[in-house]
């Protein structure tokens, strides 16, 4: 190291040696200037000398001037960081030490010591400064030999316990804490000797002497000491209590792991039992938790917890327990858990508030009364010593308790192992209450589901039926798959089988709201593309009111209840000829089984899905002979419902079809039980529909000429073909309804006219005309001569109406043969 380099290093110690020196008179004026201070300032003496001090500092510390002078006379000297300003312009940070320079016979003087800091680390002290330091430091500190010997400590250290630092001189760490784990720390030690490599931030968890039955978390730090030929002396080390925050973190990360595993299901029992869970054995090692009987039933609650006089049923919804089977348990889960009416777990139920006690009474007996098989057991028992009791509330509303035991840990519960509770019990509590209305709101929809679907298909004689219906979400029992059949007149049925894009009580409105547009259409007897028409104009319109915006494959979102994008499949089937005329809208085509056991697939047109805008809707008619079966369903049914997997599905779907069953409902359902799986991916539903025709003695027509002597004829012969069905009781009404209907065609329509009538459970008359025109009851004046014809047939029939065909239009009455429709 070269000269210029010691005196560098030199410099950066701050002794008077080393420090140079100037003086300044009572009012501050240089009176004296050195070398040092000319070669530290870079000011010749005849700059500086009868000038003030303030000169040579930044316009900062030049202002604080008088108020150094002040504490220099009051003080007798100050000490401290100043910048001064070079004479080449350049600030310097210096250390400046001002003391007294008083003369006995002279006027008094101040002695400056200037020391320049670049470099330094700052003031050099003396030892009795350090070891004030370092016995003073809030820290606990120690020194320990290459022995692992205790040789110096400060107080602080005393205070995790172990003696005073003149008791631990001599001792090792295993000989004044016991209690934590002194062969790992000591491995740190051994590690620090050997490599000389400091150790900073050790965590260390256990029990030190001054708190024996509590958990404590420390920080150490480790640092080897060298003499002056660089050989180990020993280990300095630093010790920090990290007690609350180590307990912060355990906290944190219990209450991340309840948001994880708490209320992973909406199963209130099963997210009862997850609170007991997570709680043990970070918490707790036995915890109880009791809900409300109307809890567990979904029911609504009142706000606020129930009165002393109310009777409120507990029963156990979770325990856990650090032992193996719960021995500490007297109730079971699912059993009904009852208390004194004066025990801790009731009063904290009806007041709301948590209860606390570090000490249980050992010879307490348990709270718990009417336990099975008469089991009792006090506290002492049972090994609990301490416990907490948690009202378990979300929205105002109490729903149980929860009780916390200590058993193997002998620390007892405190202040803040009762707010970690309050905060994990209510996060439980609102994965409990969404539990609960999810078990509320399910049963109502499927109180939904079931008002929306057909409790049974009406009883008909067009064709036999049978229907299966299988949700995808097997929790919910919810879907928006749907079929129906509706009579329609002319003793013709409309076959219906639907699907809406979803699941859930979203899927089951949106379901129930097609449904009831479509019941609706098809009472006007439109043709099925017609019906699929207006449908599809109603979901597109209800969509755009609603500002519901479908994707390029018409799908609105899981959490849409607008059916834009559902697939329909509307069949209207005739009885009379056995003619079938259906259309589809984004459905699979029916399937045929034919008398003969052959399955065959409809060649039908798809239509764009309901709301989605496309192509007009086609439809394709064939003629079925009696004893052929329709197969409408919904793409669950198929394994994909991918259009490039259809003929695979169809040939599943064709051998499932071919197997022979007793009878229509068990067919149904065996088709169903071998194409769907066990967890369908998607909601199925299936209608099989075994066409019937009826028999040529149940119906009756005449063409007659547009001649209105016509009408007597027409009267006599319906007259004589109900004498033929033995029905004389309606031959006066279906006279006048006859008369009525002919009248009105011969005098307003033009074309052909033809009169039929039907027998099978009602007796249907329709008269058919080539006009387009729809007739309208009128309710005509006394004076009126005319006008009166609709009007009675709506009084002397039960059902009236007129259906379009492609040559004209059928005006149609019914009369009910029984008391009452089916």
């Amino acid at each position: 190291m070269g000269a210029h380099e010691e005196q560098d290093v030199a410099r950066q110690r701050f002794d008077v040696a080393d420090a140079a020196p100037l003086l300044l008179d009572a009012r501050g004026v240089v009176t004296s200037w050195t070398r040092d201070a000319e070669r530290l300032l870079a000011y010749p003496a005849s700059a500086v000398v009868g000038r003030e001090a303030s000169v040579l500092l930044s316009d900062e510390d030049a202002r604080r001037l008088p108020e150094l002078a002040e504490r220099c006379r009051a003080d007798g000297g100050w000490a401290g960081l100043l910048t001064a300003r070079r004479g080449d312009g350049r600030p310097v940070r210096v250390m400046v030490r001002i003391t007294s320079a008083l003369e006995p016979t002279g006027p008094s003087r101040w002695l400056v010591l200037l020391s320049e800091m670049a470099g330094a680390p700052g003031w050099d002290m003396s030892r009795p400064v350090l070891e004030q330091m370092v016995a003073q430091s809030p820290v606990g500190i120690a020194i320990v030999d290459t022995d692992l010997r205790f040789v110096w400590s400060n107080d602080a250290l005393a205070k995790f316990g172990g003696g005073s630092p003149r008791q631990r001189l001599g001792l090792r760490l295993a000989d004044v804490q016991p209690g934590i784990d002194t062969e790992g720390i000591e491995a740190q030690m051994r590690r620090v000797l050997a490599t000389g490599e400091p150790v900073v931030g050790y965590e260390h968890v256990g029990q030190v002497r001054s708190a024996p039955l509590r958990e404590t978390a420390h920080v150490l730090s480790f640092s080897r000491l060298d003499d002056d030929q660089g050989h180990p002396m020993g280990v300095y080390y630093t010790v920090v209590d990290i007690t609350e925050r180590h307990r912060a973190r355990q906290r944190l990360a219990l209450l991340d792991r309840a948001g994880e595993y708490i209320g992973r299901t909406l199963d209130i029992q099963r997210t009862a039992q997850e609170l007991a869970d997570v709680a043990v054995p970070a918490l707790a090692d036995y915890v109880t938790v009791d809900l409300l009987d109307s809890v567990l039933r979904g029911a609504e609650l009142a706000a606020g917890p129930p009165s002393e006089t109310d009777q409120v049923p507990l029963r156990r919804a979770g325990h856990q327990s650090v032992n193996e089977n719960v021995p500490e348990a007297v109730v079971g889960i699912g059993n009904v858990a009852a208390y004194r009416p004066d025990s801790p777990p009731l009063r904290a139920l009806t007041t709301g508030r948590p209860w606390c006690e570090e000490r249980l009474d050992p010879l307490a007996a348990e709270w718990a009364t009417d336990i099975p098989g008469g089991r009792r057991a006090t506290f002492l028992e049972l090994g609990l010593h301490s416990v907490m009791i948690v009202p378990i509330r979300a929205g105002g509303v109490t729903l149980g308790v929860t009780t916390f035991f200590r058993r193997h840990r002998q620390e007892p519960f405190d202040e803040g192992d009762l707010n970690l509770a309050e905060d994990l019990v209510s996060r439980a509590a609102v994965c409990v209450d969404n539990a609960r209305r999810y078990t509320r709101e399910r049963d109502a929809a499927l109180v939904l589901q079931r008002s929306l679907l057909p409790h049974r298909l009406p009883e008909q004689d067009a064709v036999e039926v049978s229907a299966c219906y299988r949700p995808a979400d097997e929790l919910t029992g919810l879907g928006g798959d749907w079929y129906d059949l509706i009579p329609l007149s002319g003793a013709r049925v409309a076959l219906v089988v639907g699907e809406v894009p979803g699941h859930g009580i979203n899927a089951a409105a949106a379901m129930g709201r097609l449904r009831t547009a479509v019941r609706t259409l098809a009472a006007l007897d439109l043709p099925p593309e017609e019906v699929l028409g207006h449908l599809d104009d109603l979901v597109a319109r209800s969509a755009r009111e609603e500002g519901v915006v479908p994707d390029a494959e018409g799908a609105v979102g899981a959490d849409s209840s607008q059916p834009v994008g559902s697939g329909c499949v509307y069949v209207v089937y005739d009885p009379v000829d056995g003619q079938c005329t259906m259309a589809a809208a984004g459905h699979p085509a029916p399937a045929v089984v034919l008398p003969d056991g052959t399955v065959a697939f409809v060649d039908l047109p798809q239509g764009p899905p309901l709301g989605v805008g496309g192509l007009p809707f086609e439809s394709v008619e064939l003629a079925l002979a009696e004893g052929s079966t329709l197969a409408l369903h919904t793409d669950g049914l198929l394994a994909r419902g991918e259009e490039w997997a259809l003929d695979a599905d169809r040939d599943r779907l064709r051998r499932a079809l071919e197997q022979s069953a007793a009878s229509l409902d068990l067919r149904c359902r065996a088709v169903v039980d071998a194409l769907v799986p066990a967890r369908p991916y998607d909601d199925v539903a299936l209608l099989m529909a075994r066409t019937r025709l009826l028999g040529t003695e149940q119906v009756a027509d005449w063409d007659l000429p547009p001649d209105p002597a016509v009408v007597a004829d027409a009267r006599k012969g319906a007259a004589r073909q109900l004498t033929d069905w033995g029905l004389e009781e309606f031959a006066f009404t279906t006279e006048l309804v006859v008369s009525e209907l002919v009248t009105n065609a011969i005098r307003h329509a033009v074309g052909p006219i033809r009169l039929r009538l039907i027998r099978e459970r009602n007796l249907i008359c329709e008269v058919f005309d080539g006009g387009a025109t729809a007739p309208h009851l009128r309710h005509p004046r006394t004076t009126d001569e005319g006008g009166r014809g609709l009007l009675l047939v709506s009084q002397f029939a039960q059902r009236w109406g007129t259906r379009f065909v492609p040559e004209g239009k059928i005006i149609w009455a019914e009369q009910f043969l029984a008391d009452s429709p089916d």
